[in-house]
């Protein structure tokens, strides 16, 4: 499989040349990526690295100052935007619901780019809705109200209306922020599964390196707002590139089942010996 830096590659979507300012502040700097198709892409980097940025400018919420982004081979921005959200799903950071909407009105909205003031809802909206929520997990809840979930729950619903789409681009920025590591698992593998059994092309940005590391089919490394680093886990996660990246100490050691690597930080705090008696006891 080429590399998403293949500039010979051809890739449903891809960023050439994207520079972006905010105010009179730059955060990406000609940027040229693309997005390896089939498979689940995640951009990593500490804060202010651009990386959020960079994802909602693929998803044209951001407007570059300069460079383009390519969508099937056409410039986004010339493209209509029901003609992108047929093709193109993005589930942005900490969405938030109307009070009282519940979860089937939610996932609803995700047939938006098929709805029209003279066409009314179909059978294959509702089909769309209801694969929608079972692929997500969440058929069960399906008419109680969203702002009534945990935050799980919640997210699972959002991913649905994403689903209900039927694109087979989505972008996610930050899925798994300010949930529990068991849900985040949980967020994960579903999403994994879209893209590995139901042939999606998924691109996020995550915070957690070892989650990160752990299910990435391909890892995308930023810094100051530039790629440094793109390639699979095995490849892109090193000590090196960590600590110039995120100027982390760390080791990595090698999952005995999965193989995958995982990020162990150096200790420089001398730790206490086992069973030995402070002097104040």
């Amino acid at each position: 499989m080429s590399s998403p830096q293949d500039p010979d590659a051809r890739h449903r979507l891809e960023g050439r040349g994207l520079e972006v300012t905010y105010g009179d502040r730059a955060v990406l700097h000609g940027v040229d990526f693309q997005v390896a198709d089939g498979e689940v892409t995640v951009l990593l980097g500490p804060n202010g690295s651009g990386k959020s940025t960079l994802l909602k400018t693929l998803a044209r919420t951001i407007d570059p100052r300069a460079g383009q982004v390519i969508l099937d081979g056409e410039g986004i921005h010339g493209q209509s935007t029901l003609s992108v959200a047929r093709r193109l799903g993005l589930l942005p950071q900490s969405p938030t619901a109307p009070e009282g909407l519940t979860v089937r009105e939610l996932v609803g909205l995700g047939r938006f780019p098929y709805q029209s003031l003279w066409k009314q809802w179909t059978r294959r909206d509702e089909a769309a809705v209801l694969e929608a929520m079972d692929t997500a997990g969440v058929s069960a809840l399906a008419d109680r109200p969203v702002d009534a979930l945990s935050g799980g729950q919640r997210q699972r619903c959002w991913i649905a209306m994403v689903l209900a789409q039927q694109t087979d681009l989505i972008l996610l920025d930050e899925p798994t922020t300010f949930l529990d590591l068991k849900v985040q698992v949980e967020l994960l593998e579903l999403l994994v599964r879209l893209a590995h059994d139901h042939g999606r092309t998924l691109l996020m940005v995550l915070h957690d390196l070892n989650l990160a590391a752990t299910y990435a089919d391909t890892l995308v490394m930023l810094k100051a707002g530039r790629v440094e680093h793109v390639g699979s886990p095995a490849e892109v996660f090193t000590a090196d590139r960590l600590k110039h990246v995120f100027d982390l100490d760390s080791h990595i050691i090698h999952d005995p089942h999965s193989g995958r690597p995982v990020c162990v930080p150096r200790v420089s705090v001398r730790q206490p010996a086992t069973g030995r008696r402070s002097e104040a006891s």
